[in-house]
């Protein structure tokens, strides 16, 4: 089982530098590839990765099992050592290679991506120099002309924009000064209510003073 997962990773770096560096059988790698993943191949990567992870997380179980064991008991045989070693160093392997096996997909992906772009941009560069070798002058002077029309009508719409902006920021500071005056007003207006809830504070209490003067002479009127 070792020496299969060694085996294995060792292939896995294999294809990564192949992937890394430009040499002629990195296209077949990548065609190899390419072929795996169409029909049932995606199916079948799926199903052995998923077998992989299963076969590591019962090798780290294992693994731990005995460390509990170890952990409660006084003395530590060597043939627990030994399985607890072996359990450890096949799930870092499992772990390993599937680490690798995900590197190998996602550079595949990658340089496929690349290739399809860098073919994207030379067809188009083609295509851009095909159209400049089949016109005349006269068309990039159209294009000139049109650019030049659509700047000027840029820079109407920015001095547009320009006295659209001058005319809000106007309204702006109209506005606030208006807020300022009616600030001042409701302060003004507060100040005047207080001064006349005083004066109606000082009439009551002088009312009371009248009413207390007038029921004290009818009392002494009565007697």
């Amino acid at each position: 089982m070792i020496q299969l997962l060694f085996s294995l990773i060792f292939t896995e770096i294999t294809l990564i530098v192949m992937f890394v560096f430009k040499t002629p059988l990195r296209k077949l790698v990548i065609m190899g590839i390419d072929r795996a993943k169409r029909g049932r191949g995606p199916i079948v990567v799926k199903t052995v990765a998923g077998t992989v992870f299963v076969v590591m997380m019962t090798s780290v179980y294992s693994a731990m099992e005995i460390q509990r064991r170890l952990s409660q008991d006084a003395e530590i045989s060597p043939t627990d050592q030994i399985l607890m070693g072996k359990h450890m160093l096949e799930a870092t392997l499992m772990g390993f290679s599937l680490f690798l096996a995900f590197m190998i997909d996602k550079l595949h992906h990658y340089i496929r991506e690349l290739r399809i772009r860098r073919k994207t941009m030379e067809t188009a560069k083609k295509q851009g120099q095909g159209f400049e070798d089949g016109n005349n002058g006269g068309a990039s002077k159209n294009v000139v002309k049109a650019m030049e029309e659509e700047v000027a009508a840029l820079q109407r719409k920015i001095k547009e924009l320009e006295a659209e902006v001058e005319e809000r920021s106007k309204e702006s500071r109209h506005a606030e000064a208006n807020k300022l005056a009616l600030q001042k007003q409701s302060e003004g207006f507060l100040l005047e209510y207080g001064r006349l809830q005083e004066e109606n504070e000082s009439l009551r209490s002088q009312l009371q003073a009248l009413d207390r003067q007038l029921s004290q002479s009818d009392s002494k009127k009565s007697m």
